[in-house]
């Protein structure tokens, strides 16, 4: 049998390969010791991102004391941490804003502790932020800001009008949200995004093009006059209400609905040399600024009674329309938030769900399109 030979190793070579060896044992250590901590961090809800940058910046003691922190989380992945405002990000409710971290930075150099910091986040996207940080220090943010529809840019708007009118904080924030402050169809917002809960009026406009897409001719049952037409949404629900009304003994009829924009035009020209522009003004909405060119309001009548206001269909309006998702759109109540007379005929399709809120908290849709809308 033949004799394996034995494989003889230097001495040096023999040193060599055991301190490889204890290298080895030292990063694969480390390399454990390394992966407990982030492992740790990432429990608790940190990104590895944001686990490297804590380790490294030797925070991890500090951080597992805070416990899991989304706005702590932001700072340590965001190349505009700060360490000496470590404990203010932690103060500040996180946002998933582009510049989070660093508008907090510049918001803490113009004087605004945390708690003024989360109301200015929670009233301005990124870019609204962005521009109040490079402002000087507010004082009262609340003044304003309590209420949850203020708008950070209209800040100066609200100064001004609550300076100028002496109106409250919540009526200064409704008014100057919807525009109020402003003249009358002057530089008006153009309504682009059609929905049954849309806002027209004279700081709201539709194009002179714009025509509901589900346009049809209104039932000749349902209507006192041939060839009116409507959106198809619209007239299905006043269907439904005309019959339960007719159920319990009343009798709806639509007198007007669409308008095109030339129709308006025309409608506006007739009053204005009938009657002039101060009539025109308080009584005739402009064209593109009607409610009628949504396809969506209705002038409701009775078949029984010449003048609505007084009819029996006029008290079930005023207690069922709701239901069908119709509300009494210009009241006595609100004059001063439409700018139009009250119409005690002059309904508006706005869908159940909205109908009924308005409803049940005797609100305008201006209101109700402030708070719940216009976000």
């Amino acid at each position: 049998m033949k004799k394996v030979k034995k494989i003889k190793v230097k001495p040096k070579f023999g040193l060599f390969l055991k301190i490889v060896g204890v290298i080895g044992c030292i990063l694969l250590g480390i390399y454990l010791f390394y992966s407990k901590q982030i492992n740790d961090l990432e429990k608790l809800g940190y990104s590895k991102e944001a686990s490297n940058e804590i380790l490294f910046s030797f925070k991890k003691d500090y951080v597992m004391s805070v416990g899991k922190n989304a706005s702590l989380n932001a700072a340590f992945e965001s190349d505009d941490y700060i360490e000496k405002n470590l404990d203010i990000y932690k103060k500040v409710d996180y946002v998933p804003q582009k510049h989070f971290i660093k508008n907090i930075n510049k918001l803490i150099k113009v004087g605004y502790n945390p708690s003024d910091m989360n109301i200015i986040f929670a009233h301005g996207d990124d870019e609204a932020v962005t521009r109040f940080s490079k402002r000087e220090k507010v004082r009262y943010l609340e003044e304003f800001f309590s209420y949850d529809y203020a708008k950070l840019d209209l800040y100066d708007r609200y100064v001004k009008y609550s300076d100028d009118t002496g109106e409250d904080e919540d009526i200064t924030v409704l008014f100057v949200n919807l525009d109020m402050d402003l003249e009358d169809y002057v530089d008006a917002k153009v309504v682009d995004n059609y929905s049954v809960d849309m806002l027209v009026n004279k700081h709201h406009r539709l194009e002179d093009s714009f025509e509901p897409d589900d346009l049809i001719t209104i039932d000749s049952n349902y209507a006192s006059e041939d060839d009116l037409q409507c959106s198809r949404v619209a007239f299905n629900a006043f269907k439904k209400m005309s019959d339960a009304a007719s159920n319990d003994g009343y009798q709806l009829v639509i007198n007007s609905a669409y308008r095109s924009y030339a129709d308006q035009e025309e409608l506006s020209d007739f009053y204005l040399s009938a009657y002039g522009q101060a009539y025109v003004d308080k009584y005739v909405a402009k064209p593109g600024y009607s409610e009628h060119q949504t396809g969506l309001a209705f002038d409701i009548g009775s078949r029984k009674v010449n003048v609505f206001a007084n009819s029996k269909e006029y008290q079930w309006m005023q207690e069922h329309a709701h239901e069908y998702g119709f509300i009494h759109r210009f009241t006595p109540k609100f004059e001063f938030i439409t700018g139009f007379r009250s119409e005690a005929w002059h309904y508006r399709y706005v869908g159940v769900e909205a109908a009924t809120y308005i409803h049940e908290n005797n609100m305008s849709l201006e209101e109700y399109w402030a708070l719940f809308i216009d976000k």
